[in-house]
């Protein structure tokens, strides 16, 4: 049994699908050799009277719309048919023959979508039951109306010609301008209009389900127009009647469930009256139940056979069409007929549809494959049914999690959830853990979605039942969670993984009663696990009273909606009680482990600080916390430990609440006991006779003040002096110890900031002003001494310190305060250069890091960090003016070469440096240039080198934008600077005119010339040079820069082959190749809008049948065999190609014809790519791939740099 229901995913479908010009699929067999698939159950033979019905309708072997291998054979079908009169055959705009509701009327009610359907429908059903031929000529017309065809069909056309010969006449009449359609339209007109379309289609089978439904003609001849018009070369005419046949096809099924239901109703009724004894028998009422099942038997019949139709000539054919939409909408009603029609559908040779579409190139069709899966998996029932799918495209499932597509990959993991949910043991642990990861995904949606299948996993594994408490069914989870964090790779992400539950797990990571109380017990928990929960617990703290994701997660600022504040005040109520009372205890318990206690020192901050004051009973708890936070601050050195007692010391002194007086005091006591151990040493500092104790007491007591000092001002304890004085000292000994230097360097740095404040918020004498100049002053020259130090910590104190002090006693940060002038502090030439050294020294250095464990790659990742603030702080000091902008040729410089760390910052100095002064920004791009050129030609020559050059050129050309009219100055003047440095008079003994290379370079900056200035240019340049230097080849190549030709795609050469120029724009690449090379258009779809008419005709060769032009945007294969199956996890990547034109064929006149007005319609394109290119800037952009990959998407880790989303304006303001 199980080979046979594997033997349908083994094989194609066989169905004969030599009439797909939509197709995705170019057959490798001979269709000819098709035998027909047998669909719902048994196939009902073919009644007689049905036939003439079905006039026209296509059927798999005969169709006059079928198109055979051969382009020539296809054409000559189509032209068969009724003669058509010359004078009245054409397609126009007519009036009806009748009164009543006409196509236009429909139409409108259907796009307004303000009309009552019911009604809409209900007034043709009555001008139809007059007369049925005009009545279905009405329902053509909208139809062909609604594919925004601009014919009509006549009453003429309708009695005499083909259904073939009536799409051909409709081809040839649709001349529109626009590739959209209604079903195309943009904005809300397109939902109004489909919504009222699938609407309209739903009340009309609703309403004809007990009669028209069976007359023989209405459905019969509407499917059998509709089959034809899906398999249209014109793309509006096939989306637009696929739409319409799948929808009738729904109601079909939806009214073949109610016949079946019917059915078995009578047949039991009948059942239960023949069992009566023959006495008691109503023959009368036997004869009724038989004359009613056979009656339900033929209409199950008629149903079944326009079901199979519909389901043969349309769907097999448009499953796999070009167009996205067309078979996304296949997919999503096959889900419909699977779920509404178990009984006849769910089975494994319509499932295999859903299984081939999971591997489909674009992401809505994958999204609508697996939403349809959804709707399977859900009903307990159809499990068993779904068996053989599942083992079969598991692995593809489980694949799709990373998939390219957020959406498809959320409802890939809500997919598996429900499998696991409704499934015993189809996933297995392995299996499971590629999607527990995802709970670290950058991806807010598809994070959230793991976690709802990590947290599912964990309630399975909890021992305890319903029946308990749920302070222990928490307290189990708990256990459980912190394992699997244990054993996660990830263990900085706590607050992603928070996050990642947030949704589902709410009410586990809200319980901070079960939390605490496992900190606080005595056994229960390992040290380890502790930390773990100790770090969730912060996080979720966070989460709760913040309601904001962590970095990475959120997109952009968002306002919170009125219930989320509700829930945010209500969370940080909840959170101040609880913690107030047991956070001392909480740091009491972990006083001494310096990382758990950093973590509740964060707890305060996330409190509503008032309570406080404002409830009764409260303030002794926070005498008790002011007594802890000293007692940390004296017990510790780490400084993790020390900055959080700082900020939260600064939060508590805060004027806005009304005990900071209280904490003002205890702090101010702190620190007049750690100036008192420090004044305790200070002599014997100086003199040098401090003792390894002494000097180790005075370095931690500096070290916490300074650390207070960030967040206090201690000004008023007068140690900046007695810092001054030790760090000269220090260094006129050259004997010190590091950590006391560093603490010495970063109190008087606070101290000088907060003087600089005081000064601002009061009225100082100019006598202490000239005193604080000179200490600004004397500690600028003792950082400066310190940046040529090898102790990395002095010396990176130093150059913070300094960028910072800079800044703040720089001539612009005083423009307002004219009293202020007196403290304006200039960097002296020594510093400038000092400044630059230490940046090409300690930050653009090259050491690069190959095969690092773990903890070094963690170093480095704290160590970037470090450089990514330290090059901001210097760009700061060029951008207010403290240094001069020509200093910033010591970052451009480096922009090519260190992008991946510092492309941001550098980009963002460039981007500000042109808003200061753009020509002059532009010469100074120029003169970075310039000095690597000149350094390489101090060096040994290198082609690499100028290579290098060439490659930071072209980058910071792009950074010029878009706009040729608004850079103009700028380029010109930066051409003309490099001009004059190629032809500089040459130095004595040195070979003349060394620079003259240097026009290669420049060269790449001349894309962004207006024609004008090029002409310009070119005559300054022959008027710089010597006559014989216009030879040289960096010169010719120079001048060809300035030509218009070299910014042009060049045509394509013999054979096809692409030549790129200099610079190439996207559309240009979308170019069509010579005349006679091969059609490629069939490797990838088109970035553009594909015209209205996609002729699959004139896009193929006689010599043997390729894939049409709506065969190849799909990718969906037909898989052959189980290998595929087996195999086809992972999509082959395709590269764009070029496309080719169509060779020339001999038509007959009246096939020319049509096809003169396809080749017309189809240069759409064409004028599309025209306007594209006339309206580029020339700038390189680069070829994007439409190819979207499901397995190049890994996961993507939060960010480890904790900062927050707006980093350069962090780094900047």
């Amino acid at each position: 049994m199980m080979e046979t229901e594997s033997s349908v995913y083994d094989s194609l479908e066989d169905l004969d699908l030599s009439s797909d010009y939509g197709s995705i699929y170019n057959p490798k067999t001979n269709v000819s050799k098709r035998s027909k698939l047998p669909l719902t159950g048994p196939q009902p033979t073919k009644r007689p009277r049905r036939n003439a019905a079905l006039r026209g309708t296509p059927s798999p072997s005969s169709s006059h719309i079928s198109s055979p291998p051969d382009p020539s054979q296809q054409q000559l079908s189509l032209s068969q048919g009724t003669p058509r009169k010359p004078s009245s055959r054409h397609v126009t705009r007519e009036s009806e023959e009748r009164q009543g509701i006409s196509a236009k009327d429909i139409y409108d009610a259907v796009c307004s979508g303000k009309t009552a359907m019911v009604t809409v429908v209900e007034e043709w059903l009555s001008s139809y039951k007059q007369s049925q031929e005009a009545g279905l000529l009405v329902l053509i017309n909208f139809i062909v109306q609604s594919c925004g065809c601009k014919g009509v069909v006549s009453r003429e056309m309708f009695e005499s010609m083909q259904n073939a010969e009536i799409i051909c006449a409709l081809t040839q009449e649709f001349s529109e301008d626009s590739a959209n359609y209604p079903l195309t339209t943009p904005g809300p007109q397109l939902k109004r209009f489909k919504a009222g379309l699938c609407e309209f289609v739903r009340v009309l089978v609703r309403l004809c389900r007990n009669s028209l439904v069976y007359d023989e003609f209405l459905f019969p001849s509407l499917l059998a127009l509709l089959t034809g018009l899906s398999d249209s070369q014109v793309r509006a005419f096939r989306h637009t009647s696929t739409l319409l046949a799948i929808k009738l096809m729904t109601g079909l099924v939806d009214v073949a469930v109610q016949v079946s239901a019917q059915l078995q109703t009578t047949q039991r009724q009948f059942d239960t009256e023949q069992s009566k004894k023959p006495h008691v028998q109503a023959s009368d009422r036997l004869e009724e139940l038989k004359g009613s099942i056979k009656k339900l038997q033929e209409n199950k019949e008629e149903l079944s056979f326009m079901m199979n139709a519909t389901f043969r000539g349309v769907f097999v054919h448009r499953y796999r069409d070009q167009l996205p939409d067309i078979r996304a909408a296949c997919i999503v009603e096959l889900g419909l007929w699977l779920k509404t029609d178990p009984e006849n559908f769910l089975k494994d040779e319509f499932l295999k549809y859903l299984g081939w579409t999971l591997h489909d190139r674009q992401s809505q069709v994958r999204l609508q494959c697996v939403r349809a899966l959804q709707s399977l998996y859900q009903e307990k029932e159809f499990i068993g049914r779904l068996e053989l799918f599942t083992s079969r495209f598991k692995e593809r499932m489980l694949s799709m999690v990373l998939d390219k597509d957020p959406d498809v990959a959320v409802e890939a993991v809500n997919l598996l959830l429900m499998i696991q949910q409704n499934t015993e043991d189809v996933l297995n642990e392995e299996e499971c853990g590629f999607i527990y990861p995802l709970v670290y995904a950058s991806n807010q949606a598809v994070a959230s979605a793991a976690g709802a299948f990590l947290y599912s996993k964990l309630k399975d594994l909890i021992a305890a039942d319903s029946q308990e408490e749920e302070k222990i069914r928490h307290a189990a989870f708990f256990q459980i969670f912190i394992a699997f964090y244990l054993q996660s790779e990830f263990h900085e992400h706590g607050a992603y993984l928070v996050d990642s539950l947030w949704t589902a797990a709410g009410a586990e990571l809200r319980d901070w009663d079960v939390m605490t109380a496992l900190l606080l017990q005595d056994s229960g928990l390992m040290y380890e696990e502790e930390g773990v929960l100790l770090e969730i617990m912060m996080c979720a703290i966070r989460q709760a009273a913040e309601a904001t994701r962590p970095v990475g997660r959120s997109q952009g600022k968002k306002n919170l909606s009125m219930k989320e504040k509700r829930i945010q005040e209500i969370d940080r109520g909840r959170i101040t009680t609880h913690f107030i009372p047991i956070l001392p205890q909480l740091l009491s318990k972990y006083s001494a482990d310096a990382e758990m206690v950093a973590l509740l020192l964060r707890a305060p901050l996330y409190f509503d600080l008032d309570m406080y004051s404002s409830t009764q009973g409260l303030e002794k708890h926070l005498d008790l916390l002011l007594s802890q936070i000293c007692r940390i601050m004296k017990k510790h050195t780490d400084a993790a430990v020390l900055q959080a007692c700082a900020k939260l010391a600064s939060t508590l002194s805060s004027e806005c609440y009304t005990f900071s007086s209280r904490a003002c005091l205890v702090f101010s006591q702190l620190l007049d006991d750690l100036t008192e151990c420090f004044n305790t040493y200070l002599s014997d500092l100086l003199q040098g006779t401090a003792d390894r104790q002494g000097v180790y007491n005075s370095a931690t007591a500096l070290k916490r003040m300074a650390a207070l000092s960030s967040g206090k001002d201690p000004t008023g304890w007068k140690l900046l002096g007695s810092c001054l004085d030790l760090l000269k000292s220090g260094i006129e000994a050259l004997d010190f110890d590091t950590e006391l230097m560093a603490a010495a360097l970063k109190f008087a740095g606070f101290h000088l900031m907060w003087a600089k404040v005081n000064a601002v918020n009061s009225n100082p004498a100019e006598a202490e002003l000239k005193l604080l100049k000179k200490e600004v002053h004397s500690f600028c020259r003792i950082c400066q001494s310190c940046l040529s130090w090898d102790q990395i910590e002095i010396r990176d104190q130093a150059f913070e310190l300094l960028c910072d002090l800079l800044l703040l006693y720089s001539a612009g940060s005083v423009r307002s305060e004219p009293a202020l002038q007196t403290l304006v502090h200039l960097p002296s030439d020594s510093l400038r250069t000092e400044l630059a050294s230490f940046l090409l020294d300690h930050v653009f250095d090259d050491t690069e890091n190959v095969n690092l464990d773990d903890a070094e790659l963690e170093q480095n990742v704290v160590l970037l960090q470090k450089k990514r603030k330290q090059l901001a702080g210097y760009c700061k000091l060029v951008l207010y003016g403290v240094l001069d902008l020509s200093a910033a040729t010591n970052i451009f410089k480096h922009y090519s070469k260190f992008f991946k760390d510092f492309g941001d910052i550098i980009k963002e100095t460039l981007s500000k440096s042109k808003l200061i002064n753009p020509i002059k920004c532009a010469r100074i791009v120029c003169l970075t240039l310039q000095q690597l050129f000149s350094e390489m030609l101090t060096e040994d020559h290198d082609q690499q080198d100028i290579t290098e050059i060439r490659e930071l050129a072209r980058r910071l050309a792009l950074s010029f934008g878009v706009g040729l009219h608004r850079i103009r100055e700028q380029l010109v003047a930066l051409h003309l600077d490099g001009i004059r440095f190629a032809f500089r008079a040459a130095k004595d003994g040195d070979e003349e005119h060394p620079n003259v290379p240097f026009l290669e370079i420049l060269s790449e900056f001349s894309f962004k010339l207006l024609p004008q200035d090029r002409a310009q240019l070119s005559a300054i340049l022959k008027s710089e040079c010597p006559s014989a230097a216009l030879s040289w080849p960096p010169v010719r190549m120079y001048c060809r820069s300035f030509e218009p030709h070299s910014f042009k795609h060049k045509e394509p050469e013999e054979k096809g082959e692409a030549i790129s120029s200099v610079v190439t724009s996207a559309a240009k690449q979308r170019r069509t190749t010579a005349q006679g090379s091969p059609s490629e258009s069939s490797s990838s779809p088109s970035h553009l809008h594909t015209p209205a008419l996609t002729s699959t005709v004139l896009k193929q060769t006689s010599k043997q049948p390729i894939a049409t032009a709506s065969d190849s945007a799909s990718g969906l294969p037909e898989l052959e065999s189980e290998d595929d199956f087996s195999s086809g996890s992972h999509m082959r990547k395709v590269k764009q190609t070029k496309r080719g034109k169509a060779p020339s064929m001999q038509t007959s006149s009246k096939q020319a014809s049509l096809d003169s007005r396809l080749s017309l319609l189809s240069l759409i394109e064409d004028d599309i790519l025209e306007r594209a290119e006339s309206n580029g800037s020339g700038e390189d952009e680069p070829e994007i791939e439409d190819y979207e990959s499901d397995h190049e998407s890994e996961y993507a880790l939060p960010s480890t740099r904790h900062t927050p989303i707006s980093i350069l304006d962090e780094l900047f303001y």
